[in-house]
C-alpha cells in the first residue's frame, strides 16, 4: 500500500492529509509564529531581516505571514491566492526585493515553509504525493496545461516519486463517500476561493470495496472570490475614483476601469504595487478632476490595504448570510467606510456570477443527462455554499433531505489522501 499525501493547494486555504491505512486519514499540523493550525491561509509576506544577512528575507506562510505583514507594514512584501496565478500565461513573476519570483517559485516557497512548520509531523516515507486541481481554473484564458506543468516543477523539487493530480470534486466525494449506507449517485459541488467545480459519481461497494464510476464533471472560475469583488467594486470603487474623470489636452476621458480590476481583487493589490500600471495611476492624480479620491486609491496601495478589505469584506459577506442586512467597516476609507449593506443589493451585484454557477450545473447535469430525481446525494462543500442565494440554487432543484454540507476545510486533502491509498489510483487521476 502506497504512502499518500493528499494536498489541497486552495485557494484561499491549504490543507495537507496524510492517510494511515483503513480508511483513516490525518490532517498535518503546522506551529509557526502564529500558533498551531491543521490548515494554512495560502499567504506569503517576505522581509528583510539584517539579522539573516544583507541579501537574506525572512519568509513566513500563512497566519505568521499574515502577522508579519501587519507587525511591519511597509517593510513587508505580501502575497495571497497564489493559486489564481497557475493557469495565467500572462503571469511570468513579480518582484520581491529585486528577485523575480515565478508561481513555481512561489508554490515551493509555500510548501517549504509548511515543512518547516511541519517539522517532525512531516512524514519521510511518502511514495505519492495526490494534488487536487480545479475542474477549470480560474481566470478567463485559464491554460490548464500550464499550471499543470507549473505544478510538476514546483513539487519536483521536493523529490517526491510519484506525483498525481485529481479532480478536487473528486476527491470531496471519495471523502463524503466513506459515510454512504447504499449504493448511491452523488452530486458534489465544490465552492472554492477562485472557482466552483462540480463531479457526478457513481459509488457502489463490490466485494467489500468502494468503487466509482465518474458520470461527469463540470466547472466555472467563479466562486467567493468573485463575490468579494463585486461588493468592493460597488461599496469601495466609486469612492476611490471609478467612474470619475481626468483631463488630456482639451478633453475630458474617464479614469480606465482596468485600475479598479486590480484594486478589487485584492489578492492582486501587492503585484499591482509594483505595475506600470500604478505608475500611471499616480501621474493620472495631476490630472484628475477629483484628485482626492485618486489620492485615496494611492494611498491605500501604498499602504498595503489590501488585506484589511478582505477582512472586512469576508466579515459582511458572512453576516450576510445570517441577516437581512449587515455593516460594512472599512477605516482606511473615511466616513465613506461605514454603511449598511443589504442581502438583497447583493444578490443583485453577485447576479452574473450566481447565473454562471447554475449554468455550470445545467452543462453537468445535460451532458451526462441526468435529472434531478436520479442523483441520491448532493454534498456541497466550500464557504461560498453558506451564501443564501446558492444555496437556493440546489434547494430549488433537490429535495432538502438529499443535500447535505461538511468538509469545508478537510473534504478534499483527505479525499486525496484515501485516494492516494488505493491500487487502482488511475481511475481517479486527471492530467
Amino acid at each position: 500500500m502506497a504512502r499518500a499525501l493528499g494536498l489541497d493547494f486552495g485557494t484561499t486555504n491549504t490543507v495537507l492529509a496524510m492517510a494511515d491505512g483503513a480508511n483513516a486519514t490525518h490532517s498535518m499540523s503546522f506551529t509557526s509564529a502564529a500558533g498551531t493550525a491543521d490548515s494554512m491561509r495560502t499567504a506569503l509576506s517576505f522581509m528583510k531581516d539584517p539579522q539573516l544577512g544583507a541579501s537574506a528575507l525572512k519568509v513566513e506562510a500563512g497566519a505568521a505571514a499574515i502577522r508579519q505583514f501587519i507587525d511591519n507594514p511597509g517593510d513587508c512584501r505580501f502575497l495571497q491566492s497564489i493559486k489564481t496565478f497557475a493557469a495565467s500565461a500572462l503571469f511570468q513573476g513579480t518582484i520581491v526585493f529585486g528577485k523575480r519570483q515565478s508561481f513555481e517559485d512561489l508554490m515551493e516557497v509555500f510548501i517549504r515553509r509548511l515543512r518547516a512548520y511541519a517539522g517532525d509531523n512531516w512524514p519521510s516515507d511518502v511514495s505519492r504525493i495526490v494534488t487536487g486541481r480545479p475542474v477549470h481554473f480560474a481566470g478567463t484564458t485559464a491554460d490548464p496545461a500550464l499550471a499543470t506543468q507549473r505544478y510538476n516543477e514546483a513539487l519536483s523539487r521536493f523529490g517526491f516519486p510519484e506525483v498525481h493530480y485529481v479532480y478536487e470534486p473528486v476527491a470531496a466525494a471519495f471523502y463524503f463517500a466513506q459515510n454512504l449506507k447504499a449504493d448511491a449517485t452523488v452530486l458534489v459541488a465544490d465552492f472554492g476561493g477562485g472557482t466552483t467545480d462540480y463531479s457526478l459519481i457513481r459509488f457502489e461497494t463490490v466485494a467489500g470495496k468502494l468503487t466509482a464510476k465518474p458520470i461527469g464533471h463540470a466547472g466555472v472560475g467563479i466562486a467567493g472570490d468573485h463575490f468579494d469583488y463585486r461588493m468592493i467594486d460597488n461599496v469601495v470603487a466609486p469612492q476611490i475614483g471609478k467612474g470619475s474623470h481626468f483631463k488630456s489636452f482639451d478633453k475630458i476621458l474617464e479614469v480606465p476601469s482596468n485600475y479598479y480590476s486590480s484594486f478589487g481583487r485584492w489578492n492582486q493589490l501587492s503585484i499591482f504595487k509594483t505595475s506600470r500600471e500604478f505608475e500611471d495611476l499616480r501621474k493620472l492624480v495631476r490630472t484628475a478632476l477629483e484628485p482626492e479620491k485618486l489620492e485615496l486609491f494611492v494611498d491605500l496601495v501604498d499602504h498595503d490595504e489590501g488585506y484589511p478589505l478582505y477582512q472586512a469584506v469576508s466579515a459582511t459577506k458572512m453576516a450576510l448570510s445570517a441577516n437581512e442586512e449587515a455593516a460594512f467597516d472599512f477605516g482606511p476609507l473615511g466616513r465613506s467606510g461605514h454603511r449598511t449593506i443589504k442581502r438583497s443589493d447583493f444578490e443583485g451585484w453577485i447576479g452574473e456570477d450566481l447565473a454562471r454557477i447554475e449554468g455550470a450545473l445545467d452543462e453537468v447535469l445535460e451532458k451526462t443527462q441526468t435529472r434531478a430525481d436520479g442523483i441520491d446525494k448532493v454534498f456541497l462543500t466550500g464557504g461560498t455554499s453558506f451564501v443564501p442565494a446558492v444555496r437556493r440554487i440546489f434547494t430549488e432543484r433537490f429535495d432538502q433531505d438529499k443535500i447535505e454540507t461538511g468538509g469545508e476545510l478537510l473534504s478534499i486533502a483527505h479525499g486525496l489522501a484515501l485516494i492516494g491509498e488505493r491500487d487502482d489510483i488511475a481511475q481517479w487521476t486527471v492530467q
